[in-house]
């Protein structure tokens, strides 16, 4: 049994008179098994019901054809890949890291919680992140308190996805967007 593959450059599924195969294994439009099948007579079943004739599967022995409205099913894949697409962008929203320090100045640390409401507003999350140096390992709570601090002066367009945590010298906390109700 040979199956003839023709170049097709819209469709990613043979249907009707594209399919080449002498025998085919019919499904039918509510999923029954209808046996394997001459292609005139899976054709005739096809046009008697209403739907077309579409090869599911080539690689297997026989051919699998599915009966079913094929406009309805392209449809209803590129329905389901935009939403797909939709989630996958809204999964994927950037992380924008802001350095501060222990000891950050008053007009430094207001111009990175500046940038960080311009960048959460855009939908974007934010991490906040304290690298300490030398004898700082022993005042943690001094990080501690700048990322909470933080965290308030955002506290209108914020809230906190991953509380402050101490990972070897660096202490990292990630803000998201509120939510809109």
């Amino acid at each position: 049994m040979e199956v003839f593959v023709i170049a097709n450059k819209d469709r990613d599924l043979f249907i009707n008179e594209q399919i080449r195969a002498k025998e085919v294994m019919v499904i039918g439009p509510n999923g029954e098994q209808l046996g394997i099948k001459n292609i005139k007579d899976a054709l005739t079943l096809s046009t008697y019901a209403g739907f077309d004739l579409v090869l599911i599967n080539q690689n297997s022995n026989p051919p699998v054809c599915k009966i079913m409205d094929y406009n309805k099913f392209k449809y209803e894949n590129k329905k389901k890949q935009k939403e797909n697409q939709k989630k996958q962008r809204e999964n994927n929203l950037e992380l924008k890291e802001y350095r501060l320090s222990v000891y950050i100045d008053v007009h430094d640390f207001n111009t990175r919680v500046t940038q960080a409401r311009k960048y959460l507003e855009k939908g974007h999350r934010v991490k906040a992140s304290i690298r300490f140096k030398g004898r700082e390992m022993a005042h943690t709570d001094l990080g501690k308190e700048v990322l909470i601090r933080y965290h308030s002066a955002l506290s209108d367009c914020a809230d906190i996805e991953q509380k402050p945590t101490l990972d070897g010298r660096s202490m990292t906390m990630i803000l998201m967007p509120k939510k809109e109700k």
